[in-house]
């Protein structure tokens, strides 16, 4: 993956907070500025890349929204994510303007998942890289993902995969099976605090 500058980073942040708060309208600060960024950086922001947007809300999960087959470009998924994951999370009410004032938002931009060829169910433990592995499981129509960042909660690879499994509305022992399909992809991220790349 390309190496994100700390400039294309805040740009993404401002893009996707100024969506937000062009929603919200009354009751928000006007739009921040958007920082300068390079020729170079302006041209990758045309490019599809699978883009998630995370809201955390006094350092609780507050939305998640995010795109693996990307159809927009970079700047147009982190503008849809943004919305989605204020205001779309099925698992939470839409974002209030009070509540917007006191979010952190981070933006992950995705590498292009790749299968994770594995024989055994011990050695898909022993190939998967906490830390750094964004994981995809798949099987049978369900689906669903983990970013790199929820291995800091599950540090256990059995115990994020039996998540994983139940996240995807399958039973935590699902990824044993053998018609199960796992891939794995790595993010950058960026956070409205200072963010690193993993």
């Amino acid at each position: 993956m390309k190496k994100f500058s700390k400039q294309l980073g805040k740009w993404l942040l401002t893009v996707a907070r100024n969506t937000i708060a062009a929603e919200l309208n009354e009751g928000c600060p006007t739009s921040l500025k958007q920082p300068a960024v390079s020729k170079a950086d302006l041209l990758f922001l045309k490019k599809k890349m699978g883009v998630f947007v995370t809201l955390y809300l006094h350092g609780q999960l507050r939305g998640c929204i995010g795109t693996l087959e990307p159809v927009l470009s970079l700047e147009g998924e982190v503008v849809e994510n943004a919305h989605h994951a204020a205001f779309q999370d099925p698992r939470f009410s839409p974002l209030t303007p009070q509540e917007f004032l006191g979010i952190d938002i981070e933006i992950s931009v995705l590498t292009p998942p790749e299968v994770l060829n594995y024989t055994s169910p011990s050695d898909l433990k022993k190939k998967l890289l906490p830390g750094i592995h964004g994981v995809i499981l798949e099987k049978q129509g369900a689906k669903a993902t983990f970013l790199p960042q929820v291995w800091d909660q599950l540090e256990e690879p059995e115990v994020f995969l039996e998540h994983l499994c139940r996240k995807a509305g399958l039973s935590s022992h699902a990824w044993k099976s053998a018609d199960v399909s796992i891939r794995t992809y790595t993010v950058c991220s960026f956070k409205e605090k200072p963010g690193s790349c993993h």
